[in-house]
């Protein structure tokens, strides 16, 4: 039989998200705080981003994704978290029971709380169904910055980017450091949207970037090669003309999903938008002691983005600790297209008290729209945005949920007319 251990809140996941809230946990007196992660070392996706642009709206000042990442680890360390690395969920044994392995063996875990921040990745080639053979290089941005700055082994000469979004520039960065030329970036979209958060990460590389070509409106249809890349082949989606651009690497950024496996074994109801586990205000799943923080919420937001809601995600475990009731009801909150997903995407009926943070997205570019906030036939709100841009995550105001009926009709954000 196992022998489950016992902490008061059980983290999985050790990327910005859990690891902001395990410190605040500690600093507020929680007296255990266990986070595990299955990967080798804790710190999440920026131990593998080898280039500034970290820490300005959490530290106040700019690090490189490794730096950053440290400073996380070493406070977590020094406000007394327990951090497990190499350590896999596997299954729930009970509701706030979860099972792992870890080069020790199999185990249990038990928290009176538990808060899943398992982040987010990219769908890799084989999910996006683009035909072809299998040669050598084809990565996701993530397994390039492993292969780049982690196993320090050469990529290729000529690479095309899918994706013309904020983490396509953090691969460009990576394949500019390692002497790789970029052919180009691709995207289906009309237009990119790739911009510079930090004025000095723009510098570094805008010379080789505007050198660059962005296609827009076209579809990679097939990877040229069999032992190693030779071209792609793109379709432009408005006329349906093929054309073969020659490169030997193809880097496959964006086009997120959550890493929602421990959720769904915890059946969890999922939302279908962000394919996260839905939460209310208070980052409450379905379960009772459930909480979930960070980018498995969406994909995804910037690792600040990801640790001040940690933050925000502490302050709310801290408040079940200490005797605030579980709500037994929740409303659905759900977007009609082009609206992609909302958060949060379930209310409470102590949600419904003071206006709260509420964000989308879209799957297209929309000029001059209104967004509505509907109960049934009651309009709760009315907000025109002048630009409405796929990949970025825009704000609504959230006075319409003091208006919210709690045990009416879901609510409906969608455009207007």
């Amino acid at each position: 039989m196992t022998t489950i251990q016992e902490t008061d809140v059980l983290i999985v996941g050790a990327g910005p998200a859990g690891l902001s809230s395990a410190i605040a946990l500690r600093r507020q007196g929680v007296a255990h705080v266990t986070v595990v992660d299955r990967e080798p070392e804790p710190g999440g996706m920026p131990r593998l981003c080898h280039h500034t642009g970290f820490g300005i709206w959490d530290f106040h000042r700019l690090y490189n994704g490794p730096a950053y990442a440290r400073r996380y680890v070493q406070q977590a360390r020094d406000a007394g978290v327990h951090l497990r690395a190499q350590t896999t969920i596997i299954g729930w044994e009970d509701d706030l029971t979860l099972t792992y392995t870890s080069p020790a063996g199999l185990g249990a875990l038990r928290g009176r709380a538990v808060l899943l921040a398992t982040g987010v990745r990219e769908r890799p080639r084989s999910a996006r169904l683009v035909p072809g053979y299998r040669p050598r290089g084809i990565f996701t941005t993530g397994s390039l910055q492993r292969f780049v700055d982690e196993r320090h082994l050469p990529v290729g000469r000529r690479a095309v980017i899918v994706g013309a979004e904020g983490v396509s520039l953090s691969a460009f960065l990576t394949l500019h450091k390692a002497g790789v030329q970029v052919a180009a970036f691709l995207t289906d979209l009309p237009r990119h949207q790739m911009y510079f958060p930090y004025a000095p990460a723009k510098w570094l590389f805008v010379d080789a970037l505007h050198r660059t070509p962005i296609r827009t409106q076209v579809r990679i249809s097939r990877i040229l090669g069999r032992k190693r890349v030779e071209g792609v082949e793109i379709t432009h989606l408005s006329t349906g003309q093929r054309e073969v651009i020659a490169c030997d690497t193809v880097v496959f950024t964006g086009d997120w999903i959550p890493e929602h496996e421990v959720a769904r074994q915890g059946d969890l109801v999922m939302d279908p938008g962000t394919r996260g586990p839905q939460v209310d205000v208070a980052f409450r799943t379905s379960r009772p002691g459930v909480f979930a923080a960070g980018n498995l919420l969406r994909g995804a937001e910037t690792a600040a983005t990801s640790a001040l809601e940690g933050r925000q995600a502490a302050r709310q475990v801290l408040a079940f600790l200490h005797g605030q009731p579980w709500p037994a009801h929740r409303l659905p909150v759900l977007v009609e297209p082009p609206l992609l997903w909302v958060l949060p995407n379930s209310l409470a009926p102590a949600d419904l008290h003071t206006p709260a943070k509420v964000t989308f997205r879209v799957t297209q570019f929309v000029e001059n729209a209104t967004v509505e906030v509907r109960q049934g036939k009651r309009l709760l709100l009315t907000q025109p945005f002048r630009h409405l841009l796929p990949n970025e995550t825009l704000h609504l105001s959230g006075a319409w949920l003091t208006r919210v009926e709690p045990h009416g009709e879901p609510v409906v954000l969608k455009l207007s007319g």
